[in-house]
This record gives structure tokens, C-alpha cells and sequence, in this order.
């Protein structure tokens, strides 16, 4: 898989089937976009890609008009190309969003990106796609722009779950309500939280449950508290695949701290400082709470181990 951080690209990139979006999650209506890219790129032997933008649109328009937005990403940037490289997909553009491509009008970004920078044969989009200045492209207007700019449109329909159109926010909300696995049915897969592991204040070795610590800025945060997870270490000579539970939040039986994560690996010893670990959360088991002292915290901490041995045991 080939990633590009730019609007200029090798000739050999040109021509592919792509789908666009934020692909924020990479939840089950955006595989439905890929697989229809897929089954277009298949018919005319052309690269299968993505077109996405990167800081996301909400992230540069809150920076232009100062205001202060809460972390909403479902996954960074990285994690992003992690999974769609597992769909198979060949070319991830990443167009950078910044004023000068917020001033192009919807006829203007279909000529200038998607058919002279991209030259791209095919594209595919949901029906709620808007894009230009002032959002007043739409997926009809695309579609009549890319017949006089000889390049092809197909126009997907939304995707529902439990009568629930599947979108990043329907996820977001399920994660804030504590229900991964409602969030997974519309994913198709464990949401994840993936990243390097950093050295903390080495607090769970010294309660007998050292942990890999990972942080969470930039990402929503699911709702705090303590998960069953299933980890891939992606990186290192660990590398591999673990059942653990974790703990997200802000550790409050110890003062002030920013939302991190921290996993606890069953049956593992090792060193994982620095090594990317991807943590899928499977099922949660409490919220955060403050005990009486540190006896009562590690007597919750197997009782917590114990329940999440038996929800991981039966996957």
C-alpha cells in the first residue's frame, strides 16, 4: 500500500477507483464505499484507493474560528491506513485540508483534484456527500460534473443498523455510552485505540499488574472505566496477538491526570516501551471509581481480571 500526503502524484498512481470520505472508523458503510471502488477497480485493472483529508475539516475549521473542540477522532491518521491497508486497498490519498481547498467550488475541486492532480476513472461516494465551498456540492452535482470531466460516479446509499444510520457519531455514541460492543456491530470489528507505549509512573508493577500505558490524545475517549480488550502488539519481537483488560480514564484515586490507557496483558512478560499495540475493547466491566485504599483496589483488579478471562475465553 502506497500513502501520499499531497495533491501531486506519480503517474503510475493515476487512474485508480476510489472512494471518498473522512473514513473516520472505517465503520461498515465506509467498507460498503471500498467494496464498490473494489468491484470497479477489478473490472478496468486500476489501483484501489482512498481519498480522505487530512487535519479532518471539523479539526481545521474549529482551529480558523478559535474555538475550542473536544477530541472526537475515532482513530488517528496512522490507524486509519493500519485498517484500510487490511482491506486490501492500494492507494491512500491524504488530500491536506486548508483554505486554499476550502475556496474551490464543487466544480472546481472535481476539475483540479479529482480529475487533473488525481486523474482518477472512478469514484465512489455516499448519497450524503458534500464537498466544495460552502458544502454546496452534492452527489448528484458530482455526478454531472464527472460526465464532462470523463471520469465515472458511483452513488451509494447509507447503511443502517438496528434502524440506525451507521456513522462516526452513532459510534462515538455508543463508545460515550459504554457499549463497545453496539459500536462494533456498526464498525465491523473491536473499536481499537492504537499507539506507541509510553512509560508511566510504573504504578500497576508496583500493585502486581504492570501495564501498557498508551495515550489518548487527539481520540473521543470512550466512556472511562475498565474494558475486557484483545491487544495486538504490532511491533517488536513481542508482536503478536493477547487477551488483557485496561483501564481508560484519569486514574483518580491519584490526583489530577490526563485520559490515558492502560493495559494489563495476561500471561505476558516483556518490554513494550515504544512498540505500537493496538487495544480492541470487547466489553465493559465498571467505571472508574475511587477505593479506600490499595488493598481494595487490587482486590477489584483480579475480580476485574477473573471477569474478563471468562468474556475473552468465550469469543
Amino acid at each position: 500500500m502506497r500513502r501520499f500526503q499531497t495533491n501531486h502524484i506519480p503517474d503510475d498512481a493515476r487512474g485508480a477507483a476510489v472512494a471518498i470520505g473522512n473514513f473516520d472508523g472505517v465503520h461498515l458503510g465506509h467498507q460498503d464505499l471500498i467494496d464498490m471502488a473494489r468491484a470497479q477497480a477489478t473490472k478496468t485493472n486500476a489501483p484501489l484507493g482512498i481519498l480522505t483529508f487530512e487535519p479532518h475539516p471539523r479539526s481545521f475549521f474549529a482551529a480558523k474560528f478559535n474555538k475550542e473542540l473536544p477530541p472526537f477522532r475515532l482513530m488517528s491518521a496512522e490507524a486509519r491506513a493500519h485498517r484500510l491497508e487490511k482491506l486490501g486497498v492500494d492507494l491512500i490519498l491524504e488530500l491536506p485540508f486548508n483554505q486554499d481547498l476550502c475556496d474551490l467550488s464543487d466544480w472546481e475541486f472535481s476539475r483540479q483534484i479529482l480529475s487533473k492532480a488525481f486523474g482518477l476513472s472512478h469514484v465512489v461516494v455516499g448519497a450524503d456527500f458534500c464537498f466544495g465551498k460552502g458544502r454546496l456540492g452534492t452527489a448528484a452535482s458530482l455526478s454531472a460534473h464527472a460526465s464532462n470531466l470523463g471520469f465515472d460516479v458511483t452513488i451509494a446509499d447509507l447503511k443502517n443498523h438496528d434502524a440506525q444510520v451507521i456513522s462516526s457519531t452513532n459510534i462515538r455514541n455508543a463508545l460515550a455510552a459504554a457499549n463497545p460492543r453496539r459500536a462494533a456491530a456498526m464498525l465491523g470489528h473491536w473499536h481499537r485505540l492504537e499507539g506507541p507505549v509510553e512509560h508511566g509512573e510504573k504504578r500497576g508493577r508496583q500493585l502486581g499488574y504492570p501495564t501498557a500505558n498508551m495515550s489518548i490524545d487527539g481520540l473521543q475517549p470512550p466512556a472511562f472505566g475498565v474494558y475486557a480488550v484483545l491487544i495486538d502488539v504490532l511491533t517488536g519481537t513481542h508482536a503478536g496477538s493477547y487477551h488483557g483488560a485496561a483501564s481508560i480514564g484519569v486514574r483518580p484515586m491519584f490526583g489530577k491526570n490526563r485520559p490515558n490507557c492502560e493495559t494489563f496483558i495476561f500471561d505476558f512478560r516483556g518490554n513494550l516501551y515504544g512498540e505500537t499495540v493496538s487495544v480492541g475493547l470487547v466489553e465493559y466491566l465498571r467505571g472508574e471509581e475511587e477505593f479506600g485504599g490499595l488493598e481494595a483496589l487490587i482486590t477489584q483488579m483480579d475480580a476485574d481480571c477473573i471477569r474478563a478471562h471468562k468474556i475473552l475465553d468465550s469469543l
